[in-house]
């Protein structure tokens, strides 16, 4: 399937990471969620109940970094993320991609990021 809802560049303060100080200081994270679902009938009927709500997306998202239980990987926050964009939106597939700006690194780097695709049961 082409068509695609993409949330690029969503930004969020939480405590995930191995580091002590990452999980009682916080960092940033910048999180992308790409969902797979099929746009014609809410192009055809301009109906926001024949789509997936962005706004809905960006709240649960927004929870998960935030307030939700902290990971120590990133890879772990973004399987969380994905699992639950599968459970609450009926898209058949989810891309989510979660970068580290500030990673405790030694060194000159953009980000540190994960990028996960998943199934979902929706067809």
């Amino acid at each position: 399937m082409s068509d695609r809802i993409v949330l690029n560049g969503m930004q969020f303060h939480g405590y995930h990471g191995v580091m002590p100080e990452e999980r009682e200081l916080g960092q940033l994270f910048i999180v992308d969620v790409e969902m797979c679902c099929d746009l014609r009938e809410a192009g055809e009927t301009d109906d926001l109940t024949k789509t997936v709500d962005y706004s809905q997306v960006f709240e649960l998202v927004k929870g998960i970094v935030t307030t939700g239980e902290p990971y120590l990987l990133i890879e772990a926050l973004a399987e969380r993320i994905a699992g639950s964009v599968l459970a609450e939106f009926p898209v058949p597939e989810v891309l989510v991609r979660v970068k580290k700006p500030h990673a405790p690194l030694k060194g000159i780097f953009s980000d540190v990021s994960v990028e996960i695709r998943r199934p979902g049961n929706a067809g």
